[in-house]
């Protein structure tokens, strides 16, 4: 798929991630990972080989393209992060106590779970589709040290960003092949999270109904 110096020929996402990137050069790669970062529908599978696509016609180098890409990650893990701290636990019980389905045990659950398998969640997580972003959050609950969590999500966006960034770089116009196996990955985790909700709510659902007048404080 050809296209000129303003990227005309692209539209939607591509077009404006090609544009921003070519108008700003390699901080326009890092604010746009950002951006999607903050609103996950904006896909990393396609603004991450752009990256690499439009280092590789010269517009920047592939360092720049990695470490913009990269620093762009970071930021919006920590406005996720930010959010999730200003959120709390309380007003986190709170808010699930209100909710059909739901019980303030499942918050205690959910804390013991992410005090044990944190880090590796935080890390991991920067490499899974959805969970990119909303890892961030339950760690920002959480308070997992700053340092770690910043050091956990550089080490882990790294590694996506630069599987992503180098295929773009080395395919050429050719970049749009890697969405083929992006897609399939993302319909794949997407099923599994439908398929994880469903057992929840039928088990939810069917199970003893007790719980409904549970105490905030446990």
């Amino acid at each position: 798929m050809a296209m000129d110096s303003t990227g005309s020929e692209l539209s939607g996402i591509a077009g404006w991630a090609v544009r921003v990137m070519e108008t700003m050069g390699s901080p326009g790669a890092g604010i746009a990972i950002a951006l999607e970062n903050l609103f996950p529908p904006l896909p990393s599978e396609v603004i991450l080989p752009l990256a690499g696509f439009t280092a590789s016609r010269g517009e920047f180098s592939l360092a720049e393209a990695l470490l913009w890409t990269t620093a762009g990650s970071v930021v919006g893990a920590l406005v996720l992060y930010g959010l999730g701290a200003l959120l709390g636990r309380d007003r986190l019980r709170l808010i699930v106590a209100r909710m059909p389905l739901m019980r303030v045990s499942d918050v205690d659950k959910a804390e013991a779970w992410f005090e044990r398998h944190g880090t590796k969640a935080v890390f991991f997580g920067r490499m899974i589709p959805l969970f990119r972003s909303l890892i961030s959050i339950p760690a920002g609950i959480e308070r997992m040290n700053l340092v770690r969590f910043t050091a956990l999500t550089t080490a882990g966006s790294l590694i996506w960003n630069s599987i992503f960034v180098l295929a773009g770089y080395y395919l050429g116009e050719n970049w749009d092949a890697v969405q083929l196996y992006a897609d399939v990955l993302q319909k794949f985790v997407i099923l599994a999270v439908l398929v994880a909700v469903t057992i929840f709510v039928v088990r939810r659902v069917r199970g003893p109904r007790r719980g409904r007048h549970e105490r905030i404080g446990g």
